[in-house]
């Protein structure tokens, strides 16, 4: 089973909020909503990868010192198994901006539970209640 590292970043609002995007039609697992990031290339440090990530998907620039590291799933799905650690960022320029395809919305983190998610999500959700 081949192993898939997947960044994510839990960006929190003034208000508290953390934002969360819905995956488009056309995805595997579209219409579930997760944290934004995606994965890492080659060659390419984790934190690289997020911010090229969030630049590409939502318009938004931060810098490696913005990202705090905060927890990491791992998860078997099917056919392959994923590692995704989960920084936090509440400093970023420019306003997120739906660049994919994707629905935006910004959550309290105690709706979290409302919004159906991938599994590997799914553990992040109380490690997020917990620090906001």
């Amino acid at each position: 089973m081949n192993m898939l590292l997947v960044v994510a970043v839990a960006l929190v609002d003034p208000d508290g909020r953390v934002l969360l995007a819905q995956r488009p039609e056309g995805k595997a697992m579209a219409g579930l909503w997760e944290f934004p990031g995606g994965k890492v290339n080659p060659g390419e440090r984790p934190e690289q990868a997020l911010i090229r990530e969030l630049h590409e998907e939502l318009g938004i620039d931060t810098e490696a010192s913005c990202l705090a590291p905060l927890s990491f799933a791992s998860h078997a799905y099917d056919d392959f198994h994923l590692l995704m650690p989960l920084w936090v960022c509440r400093k970023w320029e420019g306003i997120a901006q739906p660049r994919e395809g994707q629905v935006l919305k910004w959550v309290r983190p105690n709706d979290l539970r409302d919004y159906p998610m991938p599994a590997a999500d799914l553990p992040l959700i109380p490690v997020l209640q917990d620090l906001l």
